[in-house]
């Protein structure tokens, strides 16, 4: 019975899945627009063609359409551009700039290649002008330079400019790479919707981790195609899934409290310690620092009992505890985090009695059903100075993920993300920091983050166990008490 925490997928939004969803009649006057002066996609279309493209600017970018002969709306873009997150205002004047519509060209037949229609036009102005400024005694030394960079510069400095532009946007083209992004796109738009209709802090900083979701996997995509990054691509899909449904459940907490909560109660305030780990919610905020005698567990503030006390005992526990990642043969998720029925610490093929001293610990004073982190072990045996006399836990925490990877025992496999795993390695009062270098700023993350995701694993674990209990493996060890 071996399970991967994950989020079930909402469904998104329609958003981009056709060109301008929510101005039909824009995509008319496009397609009008493009009948006129450019080629459109039909039957005569080669590959040298050039072809007309309808830009659909959006708050992170653009994606670009072609225009289809049959008067149909095209199903995937011809390409996307993201812009960087957090852009300045410089560089959205940069977005506008790419998705300007096209110049046009004229093409001599005495010359090679072709004229923009605008340095011609500059340059009949710079004569005319030159040859005015000429009679009215202008030096010539001056003029006739500038009469001539002037039509150099509107032909050549667009093309500077692009590249300039481009050095903020990540640019994705081709059908396999432009579908895939247009899904992770319609995704973040739930996001953006969702962060538009409520001020919670965490939904504009989802919007935001969208973004940079976005952005790099446009700039994965531009290195390789979809095949070759397909390990990579499922991650981030995942994570933008989990994204989605995290915002759309907290939209719809917000609002059922809204509505059906008490009128005098304040709204929720967030505090300063950055975005949760994708698909994980915000715990609630702590009581008040417990008396001495009492420690944080998952499932509430519960008395700690004397070591001599056996008459408080609880079978039913569980290890959680993260270890060194591996892939399982069945896909490519990787497993990071482990939890196991504490019995399983009694399995012969388990160090012992290191096992079986852990085991004892794990469950004296605890909650039918509780998880214990590790991490929360090492925090009551004195921040680990107290280990030696235990058990040696790293020994013991490999030889239960061997007995998992060889199916010897039930397990729920965790795909934690970066963040989240380090919070399960810390204690209940420790705080994890990253320096987040696109918003160039460091996160704290703390208790209330490492809460939220003790509470998405004690949430999901109790369904898999009402299937079937969890096995803890054969041949078990006598405890070390007798209840």
């Amino acid at each position: 019975m071996t399970g991967t925490l994950h989020t079930p997928p909402q469904t998104a939004a329609a958003h981009h899945q056709r060109p301008f969803a929510r101005d039909p009649q824009r995509w008319d006057r496009e397609r009008a627009r493009a009948l006129r002066t450019g080629h459109i996609r039909d039957h005569t279309c080669s590959p040298a063609c050039e072809l007309v493209l309808v830009h659909e600017r959006t708050v992170w970018g653009w994606l670009a359409w072609t225009v289809p002969g049959d008067g149909s709306r095209p199903e995937i873009p011809h390409q996307i551009g993201v812009l960087t997150p957090r852009a300045s205002r410089r560089q959205r004047i940069a977005l506008r700039w790419l998705t300007r519509r096209p110049a046009r060209h004229l093409v001599p037949d005495t010359l090679p290649g072709s004229l923009r229609f605008s340095a011609a036009a500059v340059a009949l102005i710079g004569v005319l002008v030159g040859l005015f400024a000429l009679s009215r005694g202008a030096p010539t030394n001056a003029t006739v330079p500038a009469m001539l960079l002037a039509p150099l510069l509107a032909q050549h400095l667009p093309g500077r400019l692009d590249a300039r532009a481009r050095a903020h946007v990540h640019l994705v083209e081709g059908d396999p790479s432009c579908r895939y992004l247009q899904r992770l796109a319609t995704l973040h738009t739930v996001l953006v919707q969702a962060a538009a209709a409520s001020d919670r802090l965490e939904l504009r900083r989802s919007a935001a981790l969208g973004h940079h979701l976005l952005w790099d996997t446009a700039g994965l995509l531009q290195g390789q195609d979809t095949l070759a990054a397909s390990a990579h691509l499922i991650n981030r899909e995942r994570l933008m899934v989990q994204l989605a449904d995290h915002a759309t459940q907290t939209l719809e907490r917000t609002r059922t409290a809204s509505t059906s909560g008490p009128a005098h109660q304040p709204p929720g305030r967030e505090g300063p310690s950055g975005p949760l780990p994708p698909g994980f919610e915000r715990a609630a905020r702590p009581a008040p620092a417990p008396a001495p005698g009492t420690s944080p567990l998952l499932k509430g503030t519960q008395p700690m009992h004397s070591q001599t006390d056996d008459s408080a005992r609880a079978t039913d526990t569980y290890l959680l505890f993260a270890h060194e990642a591996y892939y399982p043969d069945s896909g490519t998720q990787e497993i990071n985090t482990t939890v196991v029925a504490a019995d399983s610490l009694l399995h012969p093929q388990v160090r012992q009695p290191d096992g079986a001293r852990i085991h004892d610990r794990l469950t004296r004073g605890r909650q039918p059903g509780e998880i214990i982190p590790l991490s929360t072990l090492t925090h009551e045996l004195d921040g680990g100075a107290s280990w030696p006399s235990v058990g040696d836990w790293e020994t013991v925490t490999a030889d239960l993920v061997q007995l998992v990877r060889t199916g010897e025992c039930d397990a729920l496999s965790l795909g934690l993300p970066e963040i989240g795993r380090a919070l399960v390695c810390v204690g209940p009062d420790s705080h994890v920091r990253a320096f987040d270098a696109a918003v160039g700023q460091v996160i704290t993350y703390g208790p209330l983050e490492r809460a939220a995701i003790l509470a998405e694993v004690d949430r999901f674990l109790p369904g898999l166990v009402a299937e079937q209990p969890f096995w803890p493996g054969d041949g078990l060890l006598p405890p070390l008490f007798h209840p």
